[in-house]
Protein backbone atom coordinates (compact mmCIF):
# COMPACT_ATOMS: atom_id res chain seq x y z
CA UNK A 1 0.00 0.00 0.00
CA UNK A 2 1.24 3.47 -0.88
CA UNK A 3 1.59 5.82 2.06
CA UNK A 4 -1.22 8.13 0.94
CA UNK A 5 -3.64 5.25 0.28
CA UNK A 6 -4.12 4.50 3.97
CA UNK A 7 -5.68 7.95 4.42
CA UNK A 8 -8.44 7.34 1.87
CA UNK A 9 -11.81 6.67 3.44
CA UNK A 10 -13.13 3.27 2.43
CA UNK A 11 -16.87 2.87 2.45
CA UNK A 12 -19.43 0.60 0.84
CA UNK A 13 -21.74 2.96 -1.08
CA UNK A 14 -25.48 2.82 -1.52
CA UNK A 15 -26.43 0.93 -4.67
CA UNK A 16 -29.39 2.54 -6.46
CA UNK A 17 -31.77 0.65 -8.69
CA UNK A 18 -30.57 0.00 -12.21
CA UNK A 19 -31.27 2.71 -14.79
CA UNK A 20 -31.37 0.74 -18.06
CA UNK A 21 -30.01 2.50 -21.14
CA UNK A 22 -32.10 0.51 -23.61
CA UNK A 23 -35.43 1.55 -25.12
CA UNK A 24 -38.88 0.01 -24.66
CA UNK A 25 -38.40 -1.16 -21.09
CA UNK A 26 -40.97 -1.56 -18.35
CA UNK A 27 -39.20 -0.01 -15.39
CA UNK A 28 -40.62 -1.24 -12.09
CA UNK A 29 -37.44 -1.16 -10.02
CA UNK A 30 -36.96 2.33 -8.55
CA UNK A 31 -40.42 3.34 -7.27
CA UNK A 32 -40.79 6.15 -9.77
CA UNK A 33 -44.26 7.45 -10.57
CA UNK A 34 -45.49 6.12 -13.96
CA UNK A 35 -47.57 9.24 -14.62
CA UNK A 36 -46.33 12.68 -15.70
CA UNK A 37 -46.09 15.52 -13.20
CA UNK A 38 -48.82 18.13 -12.90
CA UNK A 39 -49.53 20.36 -15.95
CA UNK A 40 -48.02 23.31 -14.09
CA UNK A 41 -44.59 21.77 -14.65
CA UNK A 42 -44.87 22.26 -18.41
CA UNK A 43 -46.09 25.83 -17.98
CA UNK A 44 -43.41 26.74 -15.43
CA UNK A 45 -40.70 25.16 -17.57
CA UNK A 46 -41.83 27.06 -20.67
CA UNK A 47 -41.91 30.34 -18.77
CA UNK A 48 -38.63 29.78 -16.95
CA UNK A 49 -36.25 32.69 -17.41
CA UNK A 50 -33.02 31.03 -18.54
CA UNK A 51 -31.21 34.33 -18.04
CA UNK A 52 -31.60 33.70 -14.31
CA UNK A 53 -29.16 30.79 -14.62
CA UNK A 54 -26.27 33.24 -14.59
CA UNK A 55 -27.20 34.07 -10.99
CA UNK A 56 -26.85 31.93 -7.90
CA UNK A 57 -30.19 30.56 -6.67
CA UNK A 58 -31.82 31.78 -3.47
CA UNK A 59 -30.04 29.84 -0.67
CA UNK A 60 -33.22 29.98 1.43
CA UNK A 61 -35.36 28.57 -1.42
CA UNK A 62 -38.00 31.13 -0.46
CA UNK A 63 -40.40 30.62 -3.37
CA UNK A 64 -40.59 26.87 -2.71
CA UNK A 65 -40.73 27.17 1.08
CA UNK A 66 -43.58 29.67 0.88
CA UNK A 67 -45.67 27.28 -1.22
CA UNK A 68 -44.95 24.41 1.18
CA UNK A 69 -45.94 26.68 4.06
CA UNK A 70 -49.31 27.39 2.43
CA UNK A 71 -49.93 23.74 1.59
CA UNK A 72 -49.26 22.49 5.12
CA UNK A 73 -50.55 25.62 6.86
CA UNK A 74 -47.39 25.83 8.92
CA UNK A 75 -44.85 28.66 9.39
CA UNK A 76 -42.21 28.98 6.69
CA UNK A 77 -39.45 28.55 9.27
CA UNK A 78 -40.67 24.97 9.79
CA UNK A 79 -39.30 23.86 6.38
CA UNK A 80 -35.89 22.80 5.13
CA UNK A 81 -35.47 21.91 1.45
CA UNK A 82 -32.74 19.98 -0.29
CA UNK A 83 -31.72 18.09 -3.41
CA UNK A 84 -34.07 15.18 -2.90
CA UNK A 85 -34.91 13.64 0.45
CA UNK A 86 -31.54 11.85 0.41
CA UNK A 87 -29.79 15.21 0.66
CA UNK A 88 -32.16 16.28 3.44
CA UNK A 89 -31.61 13.12 5.48
CA UNK A 90 -27.85 13.29 4.94
CA UNK A 91 -27.85 16.81 6.43
CA UNK A 92 -30.05 15.57 9.28
CA UNK A 93 -27.56 12.79 10.11
CA UNK A 94 -24.76 15.36 10.31
CA UNK A 95 -26.85 17.77 12.34
CA UNK A 96 -28.53 15.57 14.94
CA UNK A 97 -26.65 12.29 15.38
CA UNK A 98 -23.55 13.44 17.24
CA UNK A 99 -23.89 12.05 20.76
CA UNK A 100 -21.56 9.10 20.25
CA UNK A 101 -24.43 6.77 21.22
CA UNK A 102 -25.88 4.28 18.77
CA UNK A 103 -28.75 5.45 16.62
CA UNK A 104 -31.53 2.94 15.95
CA UNK A 105 -33.24 1.94 12.72
CA UNK A 106 -34.82 -1.32 11.45
CA UNK A 107 -32.70 -4.15 10.10
CA UNK A 108 -34.78 -4.31 6.90
CA UNK A 109 -35.15 -0.75 5.71
CA UNK A 110 -33.77 1.89 3.37
CA UNK A 111 -30.16 0.79 2.96
CA UNK A 112 -28.84 4.34 2.67
CA UNK A 113 -29.20 4.77 6.48
CA UNK A 114 -26.28 2.47 7.22
CA UNK A 115 -24.22 4.12 4.46
CA UNK A 116 -24.71 7.58 5.96
CA UNK A 117 -23.96 6.24 9.43
CA UNK A 118 -20.69 4.74 8.18
CA UNK A 119 -19.84 7.84 6.17
CA UNK A 120 -20.34 10.22 9.10
CA UNK A 121 -18.99 7.72 11.65
CA UNK A 122 -22.24 7.50 13.56
CA UNK A 123 -22.55 4.27 15.59
CA UNK A 124 -25.80 2.43 14.91
CA UNK A 125 -27.82 -0.66 15.78
CA UNK A 126 -30.36 -2.30 13.50
CA UNK A 127 -33.49 -3.46 15.30
CA UNK A 128 -35.13 -6.58 13.94
CA UNK A 129 -38.60 -6.43 12.44
CA UNK A 130 -41.13 -9.02 13.57
CA UNK A 131 -42.41 -11.88 11.39
CA UNK A 132 -44.88 -9.50 9.73
CA UNK A 133 -42.14 -6.99 8.92
CA UNK A 134 -43.45 -4.63 11.62
CA UNK A 135 -41.28 -2.60 13.96
CA UNK A 136 -41.17 -3.80 17.57
CA UNK A 137 -41.66 -0.51 19.38
CA UNK A 138 -40.28 -1.79 22.67
CA UNK A 139 -36.89 -2.29 21.01
CA UNK A 140 -36.64 1.49 20.66
CA UNK A 141 -37.08 2.18 24.38
CA UNK A 142 -33.38 1.63 25.13
CA UNK A 143 -30.98 4.53 25.46
CA UNK A 144 -29.84 5.71 22.06
CA UNK A 145 -28.46 8.64 20.05
CA UNK A 146 -31.46 9.02 17.74
CA UNK A 147 -34.06 7.07 15.77
CA UNK A 148 -34.87 7.02 12.05
CA UNK A 149 -37.24 4.86 10.03
CA UNK A 150 -39.34 5.10 6.85
CA UNK A 151 -43.12 4.97 7.05
CA UNK A 152 -44.30 3.10 5.05
CA UNK A 153 -41.12 1.09 5.23
CA UNK A 154 -38.97 0.36 2.22
CA UNK A 155 -38.59 -2.19 0.76
CA UNK A 156 -41.51 -3.89 2.52
CA UNK A 157 -44.25 -1.27 2.08
CA UNK A 158 -45.51 -1.93 5.62
CA UNK A 159 -47.16 1.01 7.37
CA UNK A 160 -46.75 1.76 11.07
CA UNK A 161 -49.76 3.40 12.71
CA UNK A 162 -49.60 6.90 14.08
CA UNK A 163 -50.13 5.40 17.55
CA UNK A 164 -47.00 3.24 17.16
CA UNK A 165 -44.99 6.25 16.04
CA UNK A 166 -46.20 8.35 18.94
CA UNK A 167 -45.26 5.59 21.36
CA UNK A 168 -41.69 5.63 20.01
CA UNK A 169 -41.64 9.42 20.32
CA UNK A 170 -42.86 9.29 23.91
CA UNK A 171 -40.00 6.95 24.82
CA UNK A 172 -37.34 8.99 23.00
CA UNK A 173 -37.90 12.61 23.95
CA UNK A 174 -34.20 13.24 24.62
CA UNK A 175 -33.11 12.52 21.01
CA UNK A 176 -34.22 13.43 17.51
CA UNK A 177 -36.69 11.03 15.87
CA UNK A 178 -36.82 11.20 12.07
CA UNK A 179 -39.80 9.76 10.18
CA UNK A 180 -38.96 9.32 6.51
CA UNK A 181 -42.27 9.63 4.66
CA UNK A 182 -41.24 9.19 1.02
CA UNK A 183 -44.28 6.93 0.44
CA UNK A 184 -46.82 8.27 2.94
CA UNK A 185 -49.17 9.68 0.29
CA UNK A 186 -49.98 6.22 -1.06
CA UNK A 187 -51.83 5.04 2.01
CA UNK A 188 -50.99 6.39 5.45
CA UNK A 189 -51.46 9.22 7.92
CA UNK A 190 -48.51 11.60 8.11
CA UNK A 191 -46.68 12.21 11.37
CA UNK A 192 -46.87 15.94 10.56
CA UNK A 193 -49.90 16.01 12.86
CA UNK A 194 -47.57 15.20 15.79
CA UNK A 195 -45.11 18.04 15.20
CA UNK A 196 -46.71 20.49 17.60
CA UNK A 197 -46.73 17.88 20.35
CA UNK A 198 -43.14 16.61 19.98
CA UNK A 199 -40.39 19.17 19.50
CA UNK A 200 -37.85 16.42 18.75
CA UNK A 201 -39.74 15.12 15.68
CA UNK A 202 -38.51 15.70 12.13
CA UNK A 203 -40.65 14.55 9.18
CA UNK A 204 -39.02 14.15 5.76
CA UNK A 205 -40.92 14.03 2.46
CA UNK A 206 -40.12 14.19 -1.26
CA UNK A 207 -41.40 15.25 -4.67
CA UNK A 208 -39.93 12.10 -6.24
CA UNK A 209 -42.79 9.68 -5.66
CA UNK A 210 -46.36 10.99 -5.44
CA UNK A 211 -45.53 14.21 -7.33
CA UNK A 212 -43.77 12.45 -10.26
CA UNK A 213 -40.66 14.65 -10.05
CA UNK A 214 -37.78 12.29 -9.25
CA UNK A 215 -35.72 13.95 -11.97
CA UNK A 216 -35.97 17.40 -10.34
CA UNK A 217 -34.49 16.21 -7.02
CA UNK A 218 -36.64 18.04 -4.47
CA UNK A 219 -36.97 16.91 -0.87
CA UNK A 220 -37.89 18.66 2.35
CA UNK A 221 -38.04 18.31 6.10
CA UNK A 222 -40.71 19.67 8.43
CA UNK A 223 -39.93 20.39 12.07
CA UNK A 224 -39.83 23.20 14.58
CA UNK A 225 -37.74 26.27 13.82
CA UNK A 226 -34.91 25.21 16.15
CA UNK A 227 -34.36 21.95 14.26
CA UNK A 228 -34.68 23.64 10.87
CA UNK A 229 -32.22 26.41 11.77
CA UNK A 230 -29.72 23.83 12.97
CA UNK A 231 -29.97 21.99 9.65
CA UNK A 232 -29.56 25.22 7.71
CA UNK A 233 -26.38 26.01 9.64
CA UNK A 234 -24.91 22.65 8.65
CA UNK A 235 -26.07 23.03 5.05
CA UNK A 236 -24.58 26.51 4.71
CA UNK A 237 -21.32 25.19 6.15
CA UNK A 238 -21.16 22.74 3.24
CA UNK A 239 -22.88 24.41 0.26
CA UNK A 240 -25.29 27.33 0.42
CA UNK A 241 -26.60 26.95 -3.13
CA UNK A 242 -27.93 23.41 -3.33
CA UNK A 243 -31.31 24.00 -4.98
CA UNK A 244 -31.00 25.15 -8.59
CA UNK A 245 -33.14 27.91 -10.13
CA UNK A 246 -35.30 25.64 -12.29
CA UNK A 247 -36.05 23.17 -9.47
CA UNK A 248 -37.21 26.03 -7.26
CA UNK A 249 -39.47 27.50 -9.93
CA UNK A 250 -40.96 24.23 -11.13
CA UNK A 251 -41.31 22.77 -7.64
CA UNK A 252 -43.18 25.81 -6.36
CA UNK A 253 -45.57 25.67 -9.33
CA UNK A 254 -47.05 22.23 -8.65
CA UNK A 255 -47.80 22.26 -4.94
CA UNK A 256 -51.16 24.00 -5.16
CA UNK A 257 -52.64 21.52 -7.67
CA UNK A 258 -54.09 19.18 -5.08
CA UNK A 259 -56.66 17.69 -7.47
CA UNK A 260 -54.04 16.34 -9.89
CA UNK A 261 -51.94 15.12 -6.96
CA UNK A 262 -54.85 13.13 -5.53
CA UNK A 263 -55.95 11.83 -8.93
CA UNK A 264 -52.49 10.39 -9.63
CA UNK A 265 -52.30 8.78 -6.21
CA UNK A 266 -55.70 7.14 -6.73
CA UNK A 267 -54.62 5.69 -10.08
CA UNK A 268 -51.56 4.13 -8.47
CA UNK A 269 -53.31 2.79 -5.39
CA UNK A 270 -56.15 1.31 -7.48
CA UNK A 271 -53.61 -0.45 -9.69
CA UNK A 272 -51.71 -1.59 -6.58
CA UNK A 273 -54.80 -3.26 -5.14
CA UNK A 274 -55.53 -5.05 -8.42
CA UNK A 275 -51.90 -6.17 -8.56
CA UNK A 276 -52.21 -7.67 -5.09
CA UNK A 277 -55.07 -9.88 -6.28
CA UNK A 278 -53.12 -11.02 -9.33
CA UNK A 279 -50.06 -11.84 -7.22
CA UNK A 280 -52.25 -13.90 -4.87
CA UNK A 281 -53.73 -15.88 -7.77
CA UNK A 282 -50.20 -16.77 -8.90
CA UNK A 283 -49.27 -18.00 -5.42
CA UNK A 284 -47.14 -15.06 -4.31
CA UNK A 285 -47.24 -13.82 -0.74
CA UNK A 286 -46.40 -10.34 0.51
CA UNK A 287 -46.92 -7.96 3.40
CA UNK A 288 -49.80 -5.56 2.87
CA UNK A 289 -48.22 -2.63 1.06
CA UNK A 290 -49.32 0.95 1.62
CA UNK A 291 -46.67 2.33 -0.72
CA UNK A 292 -46.33 2.45 -4.52
CA UNK A 293 -44.67 -0.97 -4.64
CA UNK A 294 -45.26 -4.53 -3.45
CA UNK A 295 -42.65 -6.78 -1.80
CA UNK A 296 -43.34 -10.32 -3.02
CA UNK A 297 -42.01 -13.84 -2.62
CA UNK A 298 -43.02 -17.30 -3.82
CA UNK A 299 -42.35 -20.62 -2.11
CA UNK A 300 -41.81 -22.49 -5.40
CA UNK A 301 -39.69 -20.04 -7.34
CA UNK A 302 -36.46 -18.21 -6.58
CA UNK A 303 -36.70 -14.44 -6.69
CA UNK A 304 -33.37 -14.16 -8.49
CA UNK A 305 -34.56 -16.50 -11.25
CA UNK A 306 -37.71 -14.45 -11.75
CA UNK A 307 -35.67 -11.25 -11.71
CA UNK A 308 -33.31 -12.54 -14.39
CA UNK A 309 -36.14 -13.87 -16.55
CA UNK A 310 -37.99 -10.56 -16.43
CA UNK A 311 -34.82 -8.75 -17.53
CA UNK A 312 -34.68 -10.89 -20.68
CA UNK A 313 -38.07 -9.40 -21.52
CA UNK A 314 -36.91 -5.84 -20.75
CA UNK A 315 -38.87 -5.70 -17.50
CA UNK A 316 -36.91 -4.44 -14.52
CA UNK A 317 -37.86 -5.04 -10.88
CA UNK A 318 -35.68 -4.76 -7.77
CA UNK A 319 -33.86 -7.77 -6.36
CA UNK A 320 -31.95 -7.48 -3.08
CA UNK A 321 -29.13 -9.97 -2.66
CA UNK A 322 -29.31 -9.47 1.10
CA UNK A 323 -29.72 -12.14 3.80
CA UNK A 324 -33.30 -12.34 5.03
CA UNK A 325 -34.86 -10.79 1.93
CA UNK A 326 -32.92 -12.51 -0.85
CA UNK A 327 -36.00 -14.39 -2.03
CA UNK A 328 -38.12 -11.26 -2.39
CA UNK A 329 -38.71 -8.89 -5.26
CA UNK A 330 -39.83 -5.30 -4.91
CA UNK A 331 -42.19 -4.43 -7.74
CA UNK A 332 -43.01 -0.78 -8.35
CA UNK A 333 -46.58 -0.08 -9.44
CA UNK A 334 -46.65 1.05 -13.07
CA UNK A 335 -49.55 1.94 -15.33
CA UNK A 336 -52.30 -0.64 -15.86
CA UNK A 337 -50.80 -1.45 -19.27
CA UNK A 338 -47.32 -1.93 -17.82
CA UNK A 339 -48.63 -4.14 -15.02
CA UNK A 340 -50.62 -6.27 -17.48
CA UNK A 341 -47.45 -6.88 -19.51
CA UNK A 342 -45.52 -7.63 -16.33
CA UNK A 343 -48.07 -10.24 -15.21
CA UNK A 344 -48.20 -11.79 -18.68
CA UNK A 345 -44.44 -12.39 -18.52
CA UNK A 346 -44.68 -13.60 -14.91
CA UNK A 347 -47.30 -16.16 -15.93
CA UNK A 348 -45.06 -17.15 -18.84
CA UNK A 349 -42.18 -17.76 -16.40
CA UNK A 350 -44.36 -19.94 -14.19
CA UNK A 351 -45.51 -22.02 -17.17
CA UNK A 352 -41.91 -22.47 -18.34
Amino acid sequence: MKAWQKNIRSITPYVPGEQPKIKDVIKLNTNENPYPPAPEVIKASAEFDTNSLRLYPDPDATVLVEELSKFYERPADNFFVGVGSDDVISIAFQTFFNSGKKIFFPDITYSFYSVWADMYRVPYECKKLDSDFKMVKEDYYEENGGVIFPNPNAPTGVLESLEEIEDILEHNQDVIVIVDEAYIDFGGESAVSLLDKYENLLVVQTFSKARSMAGMRIGYAIGNDELINAMKAVKFAINSYTMNQSSLAVGASVIANKAYFEETIKKITDTRERAKERFKKLGFVFPDSRANFIFVTHEKYQAKDIFEYLKTKNIFVRYFNTPGIDNYLRVTIGTDEEMDKFFDVLEEFIKV
